[in-house]
């Protein structure tokens, strides 16, 4: 770029602009709530409805979803907050150690086992049909993570228990349903147990329309692709770190905001006591207070879990 062009540039103000979106970006992936992702939300009574629709694989991919692996924990030296390396194929230091402590045959062992399990989240592009509770997200496209109960949902759907009736395919423009996402609190968790697909049929009936949506579409692939993984070295050091297996070491509040964000998203399921969440940052503290209100039962990874260590003691 000549000076000529940046003093024209300065005088149209599409620096500044391209600087305010930049910032923008940067405050997005760096602590601040993600706004591509949709949440559902609980009214006064303790009961959420809403109505999505599951939509096709973005342009350039093959499937509407992917998985995601996290592990979530406090040991003695802090927080490990990381995304799996199983995820992508590798080898994960967390599930290592717990398959040691697994195959131990102590009690004790395998309950500490259980709390570092990994946790199983998918992602997918919606398309809010209803959201009473936020109506300015309907007719918008969003990211949306759910459990192992709500993709066995879908699962359902496309391969029928029964033979009388039919199979569709829920992430379908034309041929698939909307999903009606029904949310209680049972014995204090989020249940999405009485959630269902409506009818199938078409989301819309102009198809520009729905091209247009398809195109607002987020990638998927990126969620999971190498710059959202840690190295399994670095991954092992964070462990013995928070293990106490070394000196913790001293973070500052913005390096525990960053890992509450973690490498991507996560839903772990916190056992933290007044006392010790007192002694983190402000903006800690809420960010858990957000994630332990969004654990639920529609997680339903406690099989694969058990199922993964128990191949693992096999091999």
């Amino acid at each position: 770029m000549s000076f000529s062009a940046l003093k024209k540039q300065s005088s149209l103000g599409n620096l500044t602009n391209k600087l305010v979106k930049e910032v923008e970006k940067m405050n997005k992936t760096s602590g601040g709530a993600d706004e591509r992702l949709w949440k559902p939300e609980m009214d006064k009574t303790g009961n959420g409805y809403a109505v999505i629709r599951f939509l096709p694989a973005p342009d350039g991919e093959d499937l509407p979803w992917v998985k995601m692996y996290t592990h979530a924990f406090q040991g003695s030296g802090g927080w490990y907050i990381e995304n799996c390396l199983t995820t992508v194929g590798g080898k994960c230091p967390v599930c290592a150690h717990n398959n040691g402590l697994w195959n131990s045959g102590i009690e004790s062992d395998k309950e500490v086992a259980r709390k570092q399990k990994r946790k199983l989240s998918y992602y997918a592009n919606i398309y809010v049909v209803q959201d009473k509770a936020n109506p300015q997200n309907e007719g918008q496209v969003f990211l949306y993570k759910f459990g192992k109960k709500i993709f066995d949902k879908i699962m359902e759907a496309m391969q029928p228990e029964f033979e009388d009736e039919t199979p569709i395919n829920p992430f379908d423009f034309w041929q698939g349903a909307n999903f009606k996402l029904k949310l209680k609190k049972v014995a204090g968790y989020w249940n999405y147990d009485s959630s269902e697909f409506d009818r199938p049929g078409a989301l819309l009936d102009d198809d520009d329309a729905l091209e247009a949506i398809w195109k607002k579409e987020y990638s998927l692939e990126e969620l999971v692709s190498a710059d959202q993984f840690k190295s399994g070295d670095d991954l092992q050091k964070r462990l013995d770190y928070v293990l106490g297996s070394r000196p913790a070491a001293r973070r500052t509040d913005e390096s525990l905001e960053d890992e509450s964000e973690g490498r991507g998203s996560f839903k772990p399921e916190f056992n933290r006591s007044e006392e010790t969440e007192s002694e983190l940052p402000s903006e800690f503290r809420q960010k858990l207070s957000e994630l332990s209100n969004s654990v639920s039962s529609d997680d339903g990874e406690e099989d694969d879990t058990l199922s993964y260590f128990q191949r693992l003691a096999d091999s």
